[in-house]
């Protein structure tokens, strides 16, 4: 069994780091009006390039910029898509006394276009800080979540009065230019999250999709063909993932279930380079779904949580990879967290030492069983 040279990498991770202190504040202090945009950047250029050291210490070949520039995973990247506009989430207080994130409204009002590079200078930044032989990675939300939120009434009946092929083939434009946009500045990986794929392994989540004239059933195939009109436009030579995530707000979750409902449109179907497939708990279920995935495909098992600074074992960690390689060969498997430790700029309850462990955990564990 061999290290691989291309990413995903034997130890991977999904992206997103817990924000320092410091650059909370300067967040602050932009939304005061105390600094203007470009001192807030120049804090951000700080913390990235710390963010991009503690990543190489630890041994992980993929580098990110911790999403230190967003506070949404999703909303600061698709509200710059021409076309669309987001209602800001809102924070609930359940009567238990937990919180929970209403999410939010992601409105097409427009035909859907890549109007600007959306995260092309934040790329070039990232891959000035990266040492070389390491692989600078960027991450962008799936599209299917410009759909799934919202259903049909989320988007434009004036622009679209029907949704295929014109709205799936316009997004999947607009997407093509941006990894085009990055390609040309030197990126060849990018990871989208998607929570939509996940939401449908849930029976409330399913239910909600329903309620909005959809048929839970259908919507995986739906999405595999939307997201292959995206990769259709993938310049050759880029690794194109994709991150499945059931929720990741401050520690907490949205949605559980087996991956079974989507698996064999999201493995078989989408014409993806790799997966990230969170396996943290048992609300992920086992692993016979990945007996969908086909040769030349990875999987990246997210078994380490980012969600609780709890240490997981090595042995359990391998005992974990040996069961889901019952289902998918040892050399189409990968290990890294199960998500982000920060999908938004409030990051999950976990201190940034245990954040640390465990990359180093990921790290070590994937040398012993990869080599």
């Amino acid at each position: 069994m061999t290290a691989r040279t291309t990413p995903p990498f034997r130890a991977d991770h999904v992206g997103s780091f817990l924000r320092p202190k410091f650059l909370l504040d300067a967040r602050e202090q932009k939304a005061r009006g105390e600094i203007t945009a470009e001192q807030l950047r120049a804090v951000e250029d700080k913390a990235i390039a710390e963010i991009v050291e503690v990543q190489q210490d630890v041994g992980l070949q993929s580098i990110t910029d911790g999403e230190f520039r967003r506070t949404y995973f999703h909303i600061d990247f698709l509200e710059q898509l021409g076309g669309v506009q987001t209602d800001i989430p809102v924070t609930i207080r359940k009567p238990d006394g937990s919180e929970e994130l209403a999410p939010p409204v992601m409105k097409v009002i427009d035909k859907v276009r890549h109007v600007k590079d959306i995260q092309r200078a934040d790329f070039e930044y990232l891959k000035a800080q990266v040492a070389p032989g390491m692989t600078p990675k960027v991450t962008i939300p799936s599209p299917t979540m410009l759909h799934f939120r919202g259903g049909r009434a989320g988007i434009s009946r004036q622009h679209y009065p029907e949704l295929d092929p014109a709205f799936y083939d316009d997004v999947a434009r607009a997407y093509g230019d941006e990894l085009q946009s990055l390609f040309d500045a030197g990126c060849r990986y990018v990871q989208m999250d998607d929570t939509n794929m996940a939401y449908l392994c849930d029976e409330k989540m399913r239910e909600a999709a329903r309620s909005r004239g959809d048929d839970p059933n259908e919507l995986p195939h739906r999405y595999a063909g939307f997201i292959n009109k995206v990769v259709a436009h993938k310049p050759a030579g880029m690794t194109l993932a994709m991150h499945l995530c059931r929720g990741n707000f401050k520690s907490t979750h949205a949605a559980a279930g087996n991956y079974e409902p989507v698996a064999e449109a999201l493995l078989a179907e989408m014409n993806l380079d790799a997966y990230f497939m969170e396996y943290d708990d048992e609300r992920s279920g086992d692993f016979r779904p990945l007996r969908f995935l086909p040769k030349g495909k990875i999987v990246v098992l997210g078994l380490v949580t980012t969600k609780f600074g709890e240490m997981e074992s090595k042995d359990a960690l391998k005992r974990r990879i040996d069961e889901a390689a019952k289902y998918a060969p040892l050399d189409q498997l990968c290990l890294s967290p199960q998500c982000g430790f920060s999908s938004t700029v409030h990051g999950n309850n976990i201190a940034v030492e245990a954040q640390r462990a465990k990359l180093r955990l990921v790290v070590e564990t994937a040398a012993e069983v990869w080599g």
